[in-house]
């Protein structure tokens, strides 16, 4: 993915960049109100020079764009996925994020509170460990469950769908607000894999309130948020490692990571309806 980083840095040169440190100290946003858009690069790039005038970018070693892996982990009923399919309100996605350029690794659980809001609880985590859940792992998703929902984490995880993208992240001048742009998003499931579009970037803009400075000028260009558009479930859903995916239906199609349609059965030659039909028209 050479080429998409070095096309990333050249339609984030005009920003003003800034460390990971001082992103950090500016907008954590472990606590947050998300929107995901997924946006083609002609809009894209009409954003930047608005963008550029609000934001700061991140740079690591002169780099802007970085590689991610993320491992998910779900249960045998893949209650992760179904209970976001089904938009329960109380859900818990559990994964293991690798910052490949900078050698980083933890487990991450993200939850929603009863207001809605995003709230994500990260373990530091050794490279070597990216794609398991050690004991510590598993105690740190326990406690996290137990704070928010006063009850334990009773299901046994194990990993069903690994990704890679490259990303690019933006923060506000004035703190407060984080935009991470995503790019060829790579799903892979045991043999099989899905990539998205190389002109196709997810956008996922994080303020306190939902209605950021990056919300406001997507939605000057006539951009709206893309409903259901988690990362783990339309990638089960487009490598179709799950029965139901129509609520995911929309972002699959944005992303053109849709998967095929099922054929209808062939009836045997000289059987112009189905048995039951038959019987009622006789």
């Amino acid at each position: 993915m050479s080429h998409t980083i070095d096309r990333n840095a050249r339609l984030f040169g005009d920003f003003t960049p800034i460390s990971l440190a001082a992103l950090n100290a500016k907008a954590a946003m472990l606590e947050r109100l998300d929107n995901k858009y997924v946006i083609r690069e002609a809009v894209l790039r009409a954003a930047l020079a608005e963008l550029a005038q609000h934001f700061d970018v991140l740079e690591i070693d002169g780099k802007r764009a970085f590689s991610y892996d993320t491992c998910y982990f779900d249960d045998d009923a893949l209650h992760s996925y179904y209970d976001h399919h089904q938009g329960r309100r109380r859900r818990c996605k559990v994964r293991v994020r690798r910052y490949n350029d900078a050698q980083l690794c933890f487990v991450e659980v993200k939850l929603k509170d009863k207001r809605g809001i995003t709230i994500k609880k990260r373990l530091d985590y050794t490279v070597d460990k990216y794609g398991t859940l050690d004991e510590a792992a598993c105690a740190h998703i326990d406690r996290c469950h137990r704070n928010l929902y006063g009850e334990p984490f009773r299901y046994a995880l194990e990993p069903v769908i690994e990704m890679r993208y490259e990303r690019v992240t933006l923060v506000a001048h004035e703190g407060g607000e984080r935009m991470t742009i995503d790019s060829q998003l790579l799903f892979r499931r045991g043999e099989r894999s899905r990539m998205t579009p190389p002109d196709v970037f997810v956008v996922e803009t994080k303020s306190a309130n939902g209605n950021g400075i990056a919300d406001r000028i997507l939605r000057a260009l006539h951009q709206h948020p893309t409903a259901r558009c988690s990362k783990y479930c339309v990638g089960m859903a487009a490598l179709e490692a799950v029965a139901r995916h129509n609520k995911f239906l929309p972002a699959l199609r944005k992303l053109e990571v849709e998967p095929p349609r099922q054929r209808a059965p062939e009836l045997p030659p000289g059987l112009p309806f189905a048995p039951a039909l038959q019987a009622v028209l006789h």
